[in-house]
Formats: structure tokens, C-alpha cells, sequence
């Protein structure tokens, strides 16, 4: 696959450099690690790229969340393989379920309600995949709404479809 142009500009947007890292550096090679993902074409081709203690450890965000949760949003709203697209889901679910020992973000918001923000405005393209995807896909999309507690009776109604879409896919002793 390759990164397009969506997730290029969101890239760019950031000031990666000035960000922290999990890693104690600062996060100007979150951008590759997010790219090799997204092109990597066997899990081979990820090994040592990896979003973990980068964006999040262990449902802890650093300072670089937000960002990058912004370019995961912007990639699963284009094309990518299923390797890529799955990876990209439990991290986001990794950081849904999260917390932070940092403060505000420069917008004064927490790191938490940073990324929850970015999911928001993401939320049909969530749907569209936990919709049509696989079983697992459309459980780990319900459990990322319910983790950042999107609000509002639309997020309550599909969650409630996508609960329904696992139940249903699980029910008949297969998961698609």
C-alpha cells in the first residue's frame, strides 16, 4: 500500500520535533514508524516499527498521542490493507482505553480528550469499517466508541449495530 495524500498533509500538520516521545525522545520518527505501517505488506515488514511505547504504553498516552491519533484517523479513512487497518485499530483501541501522567495539551485539553476529539471527528469512518469489516473489526470499533465515550444517541445507536454485527458473525460459529 502507500501513504496517501490525506495522511501526508496530516504528517505535515504536526511539529513532530517538538513533541515527546514514549520513548524519551522527542517524536519526530512517529511519522515513519505511522508510514511503515501503513506500506508494510507482511507482518515481517513491521517488525521494529511499532506504535507501542511511542504513542502509547500500556493504555499510558505521551505527548505525541493526539497527533498521531489524528493521522490513524486520517489513514483508516482511506485505503489499506488488512495487516495495516488492524494494526491501526488496536492501537487506537490501546489509546481509547488510556490515561496520561501529562498535562494539558497546547490546546488545553488532556491528552485523552486530544485523541478523543480526533476519533470524533473521525467517527464515520469508524463505523464505515466496524459496518463492513470483519467480526473482530466491528468489536474493536464498538470498544473504541465506548472507551472514549463518544456521546450523542448516534454513537449509542451503533455501537449498538455493531455489537449486534459481532454477536450475529459470532452466533453462527465463524467470525468474517
Amino acid at each position: 500500500m502507500v501513504v496517501g495524500e490525506l495522511v501526508r498533509a496530516e504528517l505535515r500538520r504536526v511539529d513532530w520535533a517538538s513533541l515527546e516521545c514514549g520513548c524519551g525522545e522527542s517524536a519526530e520518527h512517529v511519522p515513519l514508524l505511522i508510514e511503515a505501517i501503513i506500506t508494510a505488506e507482511t507482518p515481517q515488514d513491521m517488525v521494529g516499527y511499532t506504535l507501542d511505547g511511542h504513542v502509547e504504553e500500556s493504555t499510558i498516552l505521551f505527548e505525541c498521542a493526539p497527533p498521531a491519533v489524528g493521522v490513524i484517523m486520517a489513514a483508516l479513512a482511506g485505503d489499506l490493507s488488512i495487516l495495516a487497518r488492524d494494526v491501526l485499530l488496536q492501537t487506537l483501541w490501546f489509546v481509547a482505553a488510556g490515561s496520561s501522567d501529562y498535562g494539558p495539551s497546547p490546546r488545553g485539553e488532556s491528552l485523552g480528550e486530544g485523541c478523543r476529539h480526533h476519533v470524533q471527528d473521525g467517527f464515520w469512518s469508524l463505523v464505515q469499517i466496524g459496518l463492513t469489516g470483519t467480526a473482530e473489526d466491528a468489536e474493536t470499533v464498538a470498544d473504541i466508541c465506548e472507551s472514549f465515550g463518544l456521546g450523542g444517541d448516534k454513537a449509542v445507536f451503533y455501537t449498538a449495530e455493531l455489537r449486534d454485527r459481532v454477536h450475529a458473525k459470532t452466533k453462527r460459529g465463524r467470525r468474517v
